[in-house]
């Protein structure tokens, strides 16, 4: 059974905290750390920053969800998944997924399950300030697209 830690969360978080924990188990084989940032272009306009909001119960509910479903499929000795709500601008740091495993390939498969369905499947609405003003952010097909696969 993988030990689980799951944050939503304000405050930015320490990454190589997260991987001294996550790879911290002498049977771990592999460690794999993802870290998604605000990037400063999208839908081909200047972003300025990021307002995500979320509802905590539905948000944490959904997470768990997407972390149990990876720990059932792969063999995971630990999973960690950040992710920041509020006011976040270009370059800041806005999601961390990190698990870890006896062996790479399991690693390397979960953190990209749990990142893909997190991306699609968790309830934040986001909303960017570009250069024209705010806009919502709606899903992609590409992120629907990236679920089927699974």
């Amino acid at each position: 059974m993988a030990e689980i830690q799951i944050a939503v969360q304000t405050a930015n978080f320490d990454q190589n905290a997260v991987y001294r924990w996550v790879s911290a188990p002498n049977s771990v084989g592999a460690a794999v750390v993802f870290v998604g940032k605000v990037r400063e272009m999208n839908l081909g306009d200047s972003v300025s920053s990021l307002f995500l909001e979320h509802y905590p119960e539905m948000t944490e509910k959904a997470l768990r969800e997407i972390v149990d479903e990876a720990c059932s499929r792969w063999n995971l000795l630990r999973v960690a998944v950040i992710h920041r709500v509020g006011l976040l601008h270009t370059g800041d740091e806005i999601v961390l997924v990190a698990v870890s495993s006896p062996h790479r390939g399991e690693a390397y498969q979960a953190n990209e399950f749990i990142m893909d369905f997190l991306k699609s499947k968790a309830p934040f609405w986001k909303k960017e300030q570009t250069e024209k003003g705010e806009r919502w952010i709606e899903h992609r097909e590409s992120d629907q697209q990236a679920l089927e696969r699974w």
